[in-house]
């Protein structure tokens, strides 16, 4: 890498994809799901175990470093909780290496001299002393590198100690086995990072693997790994004490609300006084509004009466003049069909006493009939005009 990648990435790492205004990188966001959680956490085997001899690539998620700081500046106002995802990730992962692991002992179990079981204890012995050795080796060289020469020493003592106890298991092992099966190596498989470790490797070899990169990276993950389980274990605690807080609380509101209830029952007068309230505010606001409408109806009935006694005014003298109308004309009728009866009758009379009597006495007979006819034009007139008048 150049140093002008290097200098990007030291900014990105501490100001943010925003650093100097570029808007393509800020298409993502760090709680994108493309985004690997763990990268955020600075936990992501791939970038742990790079450029070791399990070298797993590049990961199928996003890395960024800008994000990160996005994370970690974000992170300290609100909880994403992405330490469960982290955790998820490296727990697949240590599993898979756990099954390489017993794979390889199986591997080595059938390729290897059976030995009895104390004798299989002896050897253990020296591999947990090689194993310490090479530890205590990688610290010194730590410590040397960063000036601490005290501490180092101090260590370098303990490694003189470790190697006399392996001088002496060694010498217990290879008592205990004949020297054509001593010869042979045996080999044991580390518990961390599942590689390879000789029984009778040096001292120099101990120490490139112990404190070489792959193993050193095996073990930040597994520490880191515990780690995140802690963290998720106190997250979920604290999550759900407020959970069973605010269940509390709520339970705490319905328990006062219900004895607030049972004390209104208890106090069946102020119950009753506030029902009396309620319930005459209700009387007096439907009276007002029964009077408003009585009013509107008042109001309407009056104009329809006015109106309607008009009408009937104006109806009355119609039916007043038609009324008169009509009897004048039946009493003419009456009148025309009595004098045409009349006539009639008279007229019979005279053809029967022409035929009977003499001349004379027709003569007679007609000049009275006449008389009479004459008699009751003028009583028939007289009658209507009575009429007319007592109609008027």
């Amino acid at each position: 890498m150049s140093a002008q990648a290097q200098m990007r990435a030291m900014l990105d790492q501490l100001m943010g994809t925003s650093r100097d205004g570029d808007t393509t990188r800020q298409r993502i966001k760090f709680s994108d799901d493309r985004v690997c959680k763990s990268h955020l956490l600075n936990c992501c085997p791939h970038d742990v175990l790079s450029g070791t001899r399990m070298d797993l690539g590049e990961c199928l998620k996003v890395h960024d470093l800008a994000l990160r700081a996005d994370y970690e500046i974000a992170s300290k106002e609100q909880d994403f909780f992405f330490e469960l995802d982290a955790m998820d990730h490296l727990q697949s992962f240590i599993a898979d290496c756990d099954r390489r692991t017993e794979v390889a002992k199986k591997r080595l179990a059938e390729t290897q001299e059976e030995i009895s079981a104390e004798v299989a204890a002896k050897a253990e012995r020296v591999h947990e002393l090689n194993e310490e050795i090479g530890k205590l080796l990688a610290k010194v060289e730590q410590l040397g590198a960063e000036g601490n020469v005290e501490e180092s020493q101090k260590v370098m003592d303990e490694v003189e100690k470790a190697r006399a106890k392996k001088r002496e298991a060694e010498e217990v092992y290879r008592n205990s086995m004949p020297a054509s099966s001593f010869q042979q190596q045996k080999l044991r498989v580390c518990e961390v990072c599942s590689a390879y470790l000789g029984l009778h490797d040096n001292d120099r070899r101990l120490a490139d693997h112990f404190g070489g990169k792959l193993h050193l990276g095996f073990i930040e993950i597994r520490e880191k790994l515990e780690e995140l389980k802690r963290v998720v274990a106190e997250k979920q605690e604290k999550r759900n004490q407020e959970r069973l807080k605010r269940r509390e609380e709520r339970e705490r509101e319905e328990r006062e609300k219900l004895r607030r209830s049972r004390s209104h029952s208890k106090n069946p007068k102020r119950s009753r006084s506030r029902e009396h309230r309620r319930h005459r505010s209700r009387s007096m606001s439907r009276e007002r509004k029964r009077r408003t409408r009585s009013k509107s109806r008042e109001k309407r009935h009056r104009h329809r009466s006015r109106s309607s006694s008009r009408s009937r005014s104006r109806s009355h003298q119609r039916s007043g003049h038609s009324s008169r109308d009509r009897s004048r004309e039946r009493s003419r009728r009456r009148s025309s069909k009595e004098r045409f009866r009349d006539q009639d009758l008279a007229s019979r009379d005279r053809d029967r006493s022409s035929r009977d009597r003499s001349p004379r006495d027709r003569d007679r007979k007609d000049k009275k009939r006449s008389y009479e006819s004459a008699n009751g034009r003028s009583e028939d007139r007289r009658s209507s005009e009575e009429r007319e008048a007592g109609e008027i």
